[in-house]
């Protein structure tokens, strides 16, 4: 019997099951798929937003602001790459600058810190690569950049080796309640506990209707980026968005926090919620508009392009809940959902108190965790101090992004393990350099085959089906 069981296991389970575990808590978390970080945290944007775009009173004010308040202490404590580099909005004519000045207003309302609106001169000194058509900008200092599952990655890690357990493969098909506890069933397991948290992202709506609640639905908005090369991730400081519009916040361009240039995304609202195709017409209209935004970006140093898919609600906001006795739903968390996250958990523990939830601390509690990049970023010195006591990591695997044995080695041992190709990659970057895996694969391959103990052939690039090696055609002698 667990006290709690999390639906869900992207960065808004997350960060609720690391909140929760400072609590004497049995808590599981429960994902369909193969790995953590599958759904929208695995592809989104990775913006920490300021908070001047949502409207004032919502949810998704309140939540954003306090969660990018939030965001840079939760990073530092888990080991999560962070860069506080401020963000700008331009415009382009005189209708574009009555938004930016709506905004402004709109985001000292909400309490964005040191939002100031710059004319073009301002904007070009600030930021020079930005498009010389720009009359304009709102200039958000706050806004931050994250690696998205990197953070989910380790929220769910700290909660683990506080004692949560994740359990993969877990589709949920029914939950009943028994009135003193829920019954929350898969194909072929059955889980137990008191309260149920609803972060099942795309499916949040179909969860909540197993419980009677049907006032909400949640459907799929394709979002399409196109990432450049290292090489050009200094073109721009800050993150650049256009004026938004009610479909979201535009094609931006971004760094990122691992030295790439982001480009996107496109927003196209679907039914199909598990369709994660690119198209022809989305990867044209990124490279038009961002070229629009910011002068010399190079598309020919495009290394991959990628979809995601954001959880859109019906009702407008973030919908955090409890349409029953220790049920909470958590649905509709599209953007600035990422930003927020921290304080949804927050949010979500005083629902929980609220609906009876009297936890005592957990004096064991531990909130830090060793970053997964802390090899990379050591000094010379220090690294030759490391591959003396293990010459791992004196072992390059991946030679684009500078990825050891070593370091693959740990991430395949540490909270939450990966299974597969993608999960070692969203763990350590290793495959995600200019040649996307070409040269690593195989080397990575045999070592989840030694360290899970199973075939060469049997691992996957994500699980399920998606198998790499079919068959064995030479044998060493």
């Amino acid at each position: 019997m667990y006290d709690i069981a999390i639906v869900g296991a992207g960065v808004i389970g997350g960060m609720i099951a690391r909140t929760l575990a400072r609590y004497r808590l049995k808590i599981c978390i429960l994902e369909k798929k193969h790995d953590v970080a599958m759904g929208a945290s695995s592809a989104n944007s990775a913006i920490v937003h300021a908070g001047f775009d949502a409207a004032p009173g919502s949810l998704k004010a309140k939540l954003n602001v306090r969660g990018s308040e939030m965001m840079e202490e939760v990073c530092r404590e888990l080991g999560v790459k962070y860069r506080n580099n401020g963000s700008l909005v331009i415009g382009f004519d005189e209708a574009d600058r009555q938004t930016v000045e709506e905004l402004y207003r709109r985001g000292n309302e909400n309490g964005v810190k040191n939002l100031k609106v710059l004319d073009a001169e301002d904007l070009h000194r600030l930021e020079p690569n930005v498009s010389k058509n720009a009359v304009c900008a709102l200039h958000a200092p706050t806004g931050s950049i994250v690696c998205p599952y990197e953070l989910t990655i380790a929220a769910i890690g700290n909660a683990m080796d506080n004692g949560a357990d994740l359990l993969l493969d877990f589709e949920v098909c029914d939950i009943r309640d028994t009135g003193k506890h829920f019954e929350i069933t898969s194909p072929d397991k059955t889980v137990l506990a008191k309260y149920v948290i609803n972060a099942a992202g795309l499916y949040s709506d179909a969860i909540a209707r197993m419980v009677g609640d049907d006032s909400f639905t949640v459907h799929p908005r394709r979002g399409e980026y196109i990432l450049l090369d290292k090489e050009c991730g200094t073109l721009l400081n800050h993150t650049v968005f256009r004026t938004p519009s009610k479909m979201g916040k535009g094609i931006l361009v971004s760094p990122t926090v691992d030295g790439n240039l982001l480009t996107g995304p496109t927003s196209t609202d679907m039914d199909d919620k598990e369709n994660k195709a690119t198209t022809a017409e989305g990867l044209a209209l990124v490279m038009k508009q961002a070229s629009e935004n910011a002068d010399g970006v190079l598309f020919g140093k495009s290394i991959t392009s990628f979809c995601g898919l954001r959880a859109v609600g019906s009702t407008g906001d973030f919908i955090i809940n409890l349409p029953r006795a220790r049920f909470v739903n958590v649905a509709g968390i599209e953007s600035p959902g990422l930003s927020s996250a921290p304080a949804i958990a927050e949010y979500v523990v005083e629902l929980l108190a609220k609906a009876g939830l009297k936890p005592e601390e957990n004096p064991s509690y531990t909130p830090t965790r060793p970053a997964m990049h802390a090899f990379r970023e050591a000094s010379i010195e220090e690294k030759n101090a490391i591959i003396q006591k293990d010459p791992t990591y004196g072992h390059i695997i991946c030679r684009c992004e500078t990825v050891t044995e070593g370091e693959i080695l740990t991430a395949i041992r540490t909270n939450p393990r990966p299974r597969d190709l993608d999960g070692v990659k969203r763990r350590t970057r290793a495959q995600m350099g200019r040649c996307q895996g070409g040269f690593c694969s195989p080397y990575i391959v045999e070592l989840l085959a030694k360290e899970n103990n199973i075939p060469y052939e049997a691992v996957t690039k994500f699980g399920g089906a998606s198998l790499i090696n079919f068959e064995r055609t030479k044998e060493e002698r």
